[in-house]
């Protein structure tokens, strides 16, 4: 559809203006058909973000020694392939959006997804099912609904029944007013309540993460508008867009990944004796360390920027570009994907371990929505701290970098991040894996 938007006609009869080309405002046919693929995106990738990884990964025999190895190499061959095909789409694609068109810049990965469909639809016969009992998640809720009603009366009865003949033993009791279903809701209601308090307890880890995220953000934003404002000359013909740069995260990722699954988990697995090298929680841990070196690499990085800004004279010059070459960046974005490499990988393995089995699903979208959560944090943090150094005099995120103060904001986000990372270690060091042993799955063919 997105493909298609770009062949429909503008319409007649529309505004057009003369500056630079006639540009002619698009038909009211052709912004909705567009918007509406948009939102088509959004809800396929809602569907398919949480579930494909958790099918994945289902694909392999948690109580099978070398298929148990194998299933934490998945997490890092998956991201591998995530983010080789981000950089490829940043590097090539943008450029073939911006020079030749958007209709072959949404065709080709038109293609690709009608490709990687036939291949998924290809294996259906060979992968393996995990049968669970129950409906879906708000089944699950009635369920648990049903299970408190029966647990609230028979409890009631019990009670009653104690008053009148106090039991001669701690079995329980049941009036004959409770049915069978009842007494074996009563009697069974440990499975709901343990899956809910096996979710509640993630949740400080959740919550420990989100500030992680909250720096994840800014690689997308105000890294892009630094770079924005940097000699970005590669020779004398090629100037770097500034969104390219973040193709360096997504090329860092790709060379460490197949580095850490081949080199760094056999090495710490001589001496650890664990499947995976490090615990998931150490591996979230390292990455929020350097995320947070990261931070403060893009501080001094900043605040060298306005320093070179001030003495060529160009504070009051923003769109010329600063003397200053675009490869002072790299470094935080290369540590920005080393972090990915530990903490994304590691949050991904950990909340599809660690939930039950019958919500894996629902453990990657607790994974997902902490950068959801993240950047709603950041858009906050950045409105309140413009309004306030506003009001003092001058914006730390003024349209004219050279005048703002980015440099404060990314120490406050390093500072914040060391807090994040203490409490982190806090509930790390006393959080329970999961039983693995406890664990039970039917494998279908």
């Amino acid at each position: 559809m997105l493909a298609f938007s770009t062949f429909l006609s503008s319409g007649s009869g529309h505004q057009c203006t003369a500056a630079g080309g006639q540009i002619c405002a698009p038909s009211g046919l052709k912004v909705t058909f567009f918007y509406v693929s948009l939102y088509i995106v959004a809800v396929a990738q809602g569907g398919h973000k949480p579930c494909v990884q958790a099918f994945g990964a289902d694909q392999f025999d948690q109580t099978d020694p070398k298929e148990t190895v194998s299933r934490s190499s998945f997490f890092n061959w998956w991201y591998f392939g995530m983010c080789a095909g981000t950089a490829v789409t940043l590097v090539l694609l943008s450029y073939v959006q911006d020079n030749i068109g958007w209709g072959l810049g949404f065709g080709i990965p038109c293609a690709v997804m009608a490709a990687a469909l036939a291949v998924f639809l290809l294996g259906t016969r060979t992968y393996r099912y995990y049968v669970t009992a129950g409906q879906g998640l708000f089944a699950r809720a009635g369920e648990a609904f049903a299970e408190w009603r029966s647990r609230r009366k028979a409890g009631q009865l019990v009670q009653d029944s104690q008053e009148l003949d106090p039991p001669a033993a701690d079995a329980p009791r049941f009036s004959a007013g409770v049915d069978v279903e009842e007494q074996a809701a009563v009697r069974n209601n440990g499975g709901l309540v343990k899956e809910a308090k096996a979710i509640i307890r993630l949740f400080p880890i959740w919550a420990a993460c989100l500030l992680y995220a909250v720096a994840y953000s800014q690689s997308s934003t105000f890294f892009t508008k630094q770079a924005a404002t940097l000699d970005r000359r590669i020779g004398r013909h090629v100037q770097v867009p500034p969104a390219a740069l973040q193709s360096f995260i997504s090329v860092t990722i790709v060379v460490i990944i197949p580095i850490y699954d081949r080199v760094l988990v056999p090495v710490s697995r001589r001496y650890s004796g664990k499947p995976s090298g490090i615990t998931m929680l150490q591996r979230i841990g390292t990455g929020m360390f350097l995320s947070l070196l990261s931070m403060v690499i893009a501080a001094l990085v900043e605040k060298h920027r306005l320093r070179v800004a001030g003495d060529a004279g160009l504070v009051d010059k923003p769109k010329v570009p600063v003397p200053m070459s675009l490869w002072w960046m790299v470094p935080q974005y290369v540590l920005f994907g080393a972090a990915d490499v530990f903490t994304m990988v590691g949050l991904q393995e950990f909340f599809y371990d660690q939930v039950p089995d019958k919500l894996r699903s629902l453990g990657l979208a607790l994974y997902l929505s902490i950068f959801g959560v993240g950047s709603f944090i950041s858009s906050a943090l950045v409105s309140v701290i413009d309004r306030v150094t506003t009001d003092r005099g001058g914006s730390w995120f003024s349209n004219n970098l050279n005048r703002g103060h980015v440099d404060y904001f990314y120490w406050l986000l390093a500072a914040l991040s060391a807090v994040e990372l203490l409490a982190y270690v806090f509930f790390a060091v006393t959080y329970k894996y999961k039983n693995r042993g406890a664990v039970h799955a039917t494998v279908d063919g």
